[in-house]
């Protein structure tokens, strides 16, 4: 970035400058006595200059927005062309009320619907599984057939919103579901965009909601990879999701070398499947967190954008820049939330939606303030949605793209993130890949170690949280948190038996042993998962179906 002559010119000044103006300054004034770090911990020095971004080479580690390496954004426009997607995550109880607080985001600016699913729901079970009881409809919405799906989307034309689903395991029976009632609707599969999450291994990684071992997952994703490249191209395949590993304890840079040694393994698993590595990357999107260090959050994003086109160029030999551009949802981080002074958490999702917006996100979801306590109420979404349109239209950080860019810390900071993210994708590289790496439970203890490091500094007041740790203040409990009526389930229940006297069961029988079949070959699984969706075969039959076959995981014990 500078010639030998100006950098030796600047250590000169930088040395007068230290001796006089600062020694001065710190005689009379002391530094505070604490340490200086990143929401990673990583060490942050008093200045940044020239001197640390000298081996950076703008046209090949910086460059232009919407080009190789994308470092300063995925489009060349960015928000200047267009907003990113305010997508509110949303969903509990019965798929009535989550269709009403659709209706509710999409009347007060929303521009994409983000469908949370409830815990029965993510693990493949109906809600009268005996594994159920107790969490119908309380993380989320409950879905148990195609019928419910039809309720959730009553009046929401899915050819003119963008939908997000945030399922894994199941995830080819929701997007089954999806296409399903599109089609009821009259709009065609290559009409629908969205995203499915779709995402297995972080759930052995971090989240937990995992039903089929390693292999057959895989296969189940990349069948929807060939799928969807075909029949709904333009269906975002995947959103390798960085935001549990985050939300588990990770360090920035963990998130990014997590993350995309992930990606690695889905790209692997696809090509091996005899998937041309062009024909399903540019579908591949991903999903960050945004935490309260806002430059470290930024030049986290950045980092991750260069170092996955690099990876896509170098190591799989992508030849079309859309193979290259990483593409990212941000969520707000709900672990930075606290259940203490909740209305500081509004303070906390704006300074965490600039760091998404600063770093170039394609799509964002605003935590509420009452997250740490309940599910969000109508007044609290409403103030998370506004806080993205503030920022998108009073701020004037959307005017330029990419306005930190050139900023010493920003670029240094980046370069140093990117560098962290590559040491960790080698050492995965080098147990085996990812999932060898999950199985032998290396990620898991990483992130552990973090966490724990993170805690304690929490408990030993060396980092604070205001309002939990420090500017404590006497509080009245919570009013008016958001409550889901225990009746949901014996209501979900009823809707199961009433549909099952409905249905045509033989050919559901004959759709799932259809099913079958497909599993203990080495067909696509799709279209047949489709079809007994389409003959209202229930979420709980079509993956119980799945388990015969293929087994269920057994989550390994690192001691």
């Amino acid at each position: 970035m500078f010639d030998k002559e100006k950098l030796d010119q600047m250590q000169n000044s930088r040395k007068n400058w230290e001796e006089n103006t600062l020694g001065k300054a710190l005689s009379k004034f002391p530094e505070r006595q604490e340490e200086f770090q990143t929401g990673s911990g990583d060490e942050i020095q008093r200045l940044y200059s020239p001197e640390d971004i000298k081996d950076i080479d703008y046209n090949q580690d910086i460059g232009y927005p919407g080009q190789y390496p994308f470092t300063r954004g995925a489009q060349p426009t960015m928000y200047r062309g267009r907003l990113w997607t305010m997508r509110m995550y949303a969903g509990f109880a019965t798929a009535e009320e989550s269709n009403k607080r659709y209706k509710y985001l999409i009347e007060q600016g929303s521009k994409g619907l983000s469908v949370a699913f409830d815990l029965p729901t993510q693990i493949g079970y109906d809600s009268d599984h005996s594994l159920s009881a107790g969490e119908v409809g309380k993380v989320g919405v409950a879905i148990d057939s195609l019928a419910d799906m039809e309720i959730l989307f009553d009046g929401i034309p899915l050819d003119k919103v963008s939908t997000s689903m945030t399922i894994n395991a199941p995830a080819s029976v929701l997007l089954a579901m999806y296409i399903a009632v599109a089609e009821k609707q009259g709009v065609s599969s290559d009409k629908l965009r969205g995203t499915i999450q779709n995402d297995i291994l972080k759930e052995y990684i971090a989240r937990g909601t995992y039903i089929f071992p390693t292999e057959p997952s895989m296969r189940l994703i990349t069948d929807i990879f060939e799928y969807c490249s075909k029949d709904v191209p333009l269906w975002n395949t995947i959103s390798i999701s960085g935001y549990h590993i985050r939300e588990a304890g990770s360090t920035a840079a963990q998130e990014v070398g997590f993350t995309l040694a992930d990606g690695i393994a889905y790209v692997e698993a696809a090509i091996k499947a005899g998937l041309d590595v062009d024909s399903f990357a540019p579908r591949l999107s991903f999903f960050f967190n945004a935490h309260n260090d806002l430059l470290e959050e930024v030049s986290k994003y950045r980092a991750a954008r260069r170092l996955w086109a690099k990876i896509m160029k170098e190591r799989f030999g992508a030849k079309k820049e859309a193979s290259m551009r990483l593409k990212f949802h941000t969520q707000t981080g709900g672990s930075t939330l606290t259940a203490q002074q909740p209305d500081n958490n509004i303070v906390r999702v704006a300074i965490q939606t600039l760091a998404a917006v600063l770093g170039g996100t394609q799509s964002l979801h605003t935590n509420s303030k009452d997250e740490a306590l309940a599910l969000p109420t109508e007044d609290s979404v409403r103030i998370a949605l506004r806080t993205q349109q503030i920022v998108a239209y009073e701020s004037g950080v959307t005017n330029t793209v990419d306005p930190l860019a050139g900023s010493y810390y920003i670029e240094a900071k980046t370069k140093q993130i990117e560098e962290e993210a590559m040491k960790y994708i080698e050492k995965i590289d080098e147990v085996g890949g990812a999932p060898r790496a999950i199985d032998v439970g290396y990620i898991q203890q990483e992130i552990m170690d973090a966490a724990y490091n993170y805690q304690r500094e929490v408990e030993s007041n060396q980092r604070i949280v205001v309002g939990m740790n420090k500017f404590k203040t006497e509080e009245e409990p919570p009013a008016d948190l958001l409550k889901v009526d225990p009746a949901v389930e014996e209501l979900q229940k009823n809707k199961l038996i009433e549909l099952r006297a409905k249905r045509d069961n033989e050919a559901v029988s004959q759709k799932l042993e259809a099913l079958r079949k497909a599993c203990e070959g080495d067909e696509n699984v799709m279209p047949y998962i489709l079809d007994a969706v389409r003959a209202y075969g229930t979420l709980g039959e079509i993956c119980g179906v799945m388990r015969e076959v293929f087994g269920e995981y057994q989550q390994s014990v690192r001691i």
